[in-house]
Formats: structure tokens, C-alpha cells, sequence
């Protein structure tokens, strides 16, 4: 009896991991997959509408970054509530079925990390992907282009969130748990008190420092696994502990969200990031440089 159960466990692990799109893609892989009728490729980055009508990837549709993190009096990079995240994706024709991968252009890597980021937030764990490199890896692979714009209907896709964003209590209990580890995705000198312009200069206090930058190579792609690898495990060794990450605004942090999802680690994003917590004294935070 046990030899089916642990038979049937094994069946159902190895459906759900078939069924789940990789995290980090090549452009082989995505051409390989582009006649997929299901997949869907969302052009992005900080770019104006124009970049995209001159070219892109056949089929991609253009997503503005704003339409998913806009800014409030409170900060930067805020997430929509569910409806309105609902009515984004079903006017880029985002379906129940769709596979997604995020594409950006140039050196917007960051803030495609955000868009991946905010679709698993909003319940698309495993439907999702992130083509390393961008248009320019597409391009240098050899891949062609196009100035045709896509067309599609409208979708069907109903989102709710998730949780991969938390909020600064989540971030205080996280400290004080031996299952949690909360990261720091700056730069080191940030991290270690350089001024900011912040309120407070430093990091949260007990916060690990992983920079982001040494996740990306020169062409912005990222680097390979083994080096990614390196970089997450030599600070958080212990992968079954979930990792909350934060930066400035919670948007470099998304690079970290993105590579430690790709390597299995449990991921959140702290979504108020230094802006909010560097403005209450009541928080903790540490300098590892004197004044």
C-alpha cells in the first residue's frame, strides 16, 4: 500500500513539474515554442510605444510597465488590485491556458523582472517565463523580427492575488523566524551605509546582501546557472527557507525574485522596500560603515 501511495505522490509531482514553463529562458527555447497557439510573448520595459511598432518578436504584445506598478503619494511601484490587473492582461488577450514570456528591450531588465514578478503575485506561479537577453539576445541568435502588430481577442484570464508581495509586518516577523531569511538586492554599498537620499542610509537590520547587478552579464542576460547558483547559495545555503528580498522601490529586488525562483527557493518581495522603511524609526535598521 505504501508502494502506490509513494507511486502515485511520485505520478502527480512529476505531472506538475511537466506542466509548469521554466523560469529563465533561452531564445532557442522560445523559438522553439513560438508556434505554441497558447503562448503569449509580452514586450516590456521602459520604452515608448514606437520601439515596439518598429520591431518585435512576431506575436508579442505590448505591456507599459505602469499598467502593472504605478506610483501613489505613498512611494513608487505599487501593484493594482486584482481587478484591474484582470482587465490588463484580458485586453492583451491573456487566456486561462496562456503561457507567458516576458521580453524586454535593451537594459530594462529590471523592471521585466517586475512585470514576472507581479503576474506569479497575481496566481500565475509556473506560467510564466523570462527571456534572458531580451530583444537583443532574440536578435543576436539570429532570430528574426517584425513591425506587424499582433492580433488577438480579448481574454478570459480572472487573477487574484497570491502573495508574492508583503508588507512590512510580514518583513518584522520574518526576522525574528528561523524558516525566513530577508535579503537585501542592492548594491553593496548601499547596503553597507553609503548615503541614499533615504531618510536612513544602511540596510534592515539582520538583512543578507545579495546585489542584483551580479546576476546580469555585460549584454544583460543572466549569467549562467552555476554562477547564479553561487551567488544565492553562498549567502542563503538553505534552499527549503523562504527568501524575502527588497531593494530601493521593490524593483531591482525583482532581478534577485526572478533567479531565486529559477533556482527553486521560495521568493517574496517586500513591496514598500527602503522607501517605506527607511521613513519609520520605529523599524530597525544597521550600517556596516562608521560615520
Amino acid at each position: 500500500m505504501k508502494k502506490i501511495s509513494l507511486f502515485i505522490l511520485v505520478f502527480i509531482i512529476s505531472v506538475i513539474s511537466k506542466s509548469q514553463q521554466p523560469v529563465i529562458v533561452s531564445p532557442q527555447w522560445l523559438n522553439e515554442n513560438l508556434k505554441d497557439p497558447s503562448l503569449v510573448i509580452l514586450y516590456t520595459g521602459f520604452v515608448i510605444r514606437d520601439d515596439y511598432d518598429k520591431e518585435h518578436i512576431e506575436g508579442s504584445r505590448f505591456l507599459w510597465p505602469e499598467w502593472l506598478a504605478f506610483n501613489k503619494p505613498e512611494g513608487n511601484m505599487f501593484a493594482p488590485d486584482p481587478k484591474t490587473a484582470t482587465r490588463v492582461l484580458q485586453d492583451l488577450g491573456i487566456n486561462k491556458d496562456s503561457k507567458i514570456v516576458i521580453c524586454h528591450r535593451g537594459a530594462d531588465v529590471t523592471i521585466a523582472a517586475r512585470m514576472f514578478m507581479t503576474l506569479e503575485h497575481f496566481g500565475l506561479n509556473g506560467k510564466v517565463s523570462f527571456l534572458s537577453g531580451g530583444m537583443e539576445a532574440w536578435k543576436r541568435a539570429g532570430f528574426p523580427v517584425t513591425d506587424k502588430a499582433a492580433v488577438f481577442k480579448k481574454g478570459n484570464i480572472e487573477l487574484k492575488e497570491e502573495g508574492a508581495l508583503v508588507n512590512k509586518e510580514y518583513v518584522l516577523n520574518a526576522l525574528s523566524t528561523t524558516d525566513k531569511v530577508v535579503v537585501d538586492a542592492r548594491m553593496k554599498r548601499w547596503y553597507d551605509g553609503d548615503p541614499t537620499g533615504n531618510p536612513r542610509d544602511g540596510h534592515i537590520s539582520g538583512a543578507l546582501n545579495i546585489p542584483y547587478p551580479d546576476m546580469i552579464d555585460s549584454t544583460n542576460s543572466f549569467k549562467p546557472v552555476s554562477i547564479l547558483e553561487k551567488n544565492f547559495k553562498t549567502v542563503v545555503p538553505d534552499r527549503m527557507k523562504e527568501v524575502v528580498v527588497y531593494c530601493f522601490i521593490g524593483q531591482t529586488a525583482c532581478v534577485d525574485y526572478v533567479v531565486g525562483r529559477d533556482l527553486g527557493y521560495k521568493m517574496k518581495v517586500y513591496e514598500g522596500s527602503m522607501q517605506e522603511w527607511s521613513r519609520d524609526a520605529k523599524l530597525p535598521m544597521e550600517k556596516l560603515k562608521k560615520e
